[in-house]
């Protein structure tokens, strides 16, 4: 019985080939193809309008020098946004529930800013690693807490969006489990448990 809960966060396989590839390359089909006019039909502009708050959204609190990243961290956001709501459909696979995707995505962006903090403003991104008035004897060892902590965080952050997407596909799938069940008998409160699903989706 609990097998077959998490049986939902296994890669699914069509005779031995596994499908999280066509699963992670699906919502590039929701994107419009190239063509000559900038807005082809609504749906275009659905999209247009989309990306636009997106990116007004990610890039105000960010200097014009950050605004280069505004590219990667729309498609970024538009990847994740549209892998997560498919997965919510019945019978799809969320892939952003393996800690390999997870990990595969947050490394090289935390690597990225990493590095570009270090050579923009050197200064500025080690002084991170010791709090402003630190006694002398607790130097060397709050030094060596903060890298490590700063080390860590793309294992951390990524194990934890795997718990809590994991915990929130499960929790959804106990919940229909138990509107099944409780369907022929006791009807009201399958209706009851049938709202919270939907709230909770």
């Amino acid at each position: 019985m609990n097998l077959s809960f998490f049986d939902q966060f296994t890669s699914p396989c069509l005779l031995g080939i596994p499908l999280i590839m066509l699963s992670m390359l699906f919502p590039a089909l929701l994107f419009p193809t190239p063509d000559n006019r900038w807005i082809t039909n609504r749906f275009s502009t659905l999209q247009l309008w989309l990306f636009h708050l997106i990116t007004k959204q990610l890039m105000m609190p960010l200097n014009k020098g950050g605004h280069k990243w505004a590219l990667i961290l729309t498609s970024l956001m538009m990847f994740l946004l549209t892998i997560n709501l498919l997965g919510l459909l019945p019978y799809t696979f969320t892939p952003t529930t393996q800690l390999s995707m997870n990990m595969a995505l947050a490394f090289p962006l935390w690597l990225a800013t990493f590095l570009t903090g270090l050579r923009n403003q050197p200064s500025i991104s080690l002084g991170h690693l010791l709090p402003e008035g630190t006694p002398t004897p607790l130097i060397p060892a709050l030094i060596l807490i903060e890298t490590t902590s700063l080390l860590i965080r793309p294992l951390a952050l990524g194990v934890r969006l795997t718990a809590n997407l994991t915990a929130g596909h499960l929790l959804i799938q106990l919940i229909s489990t138990a509107t099944t069940a409780l369907l022929p008998i006791l009807p009201a409160v399958s209706v009851l448990t049938t709202s919270i699903l939907l709230l909770l989706t």
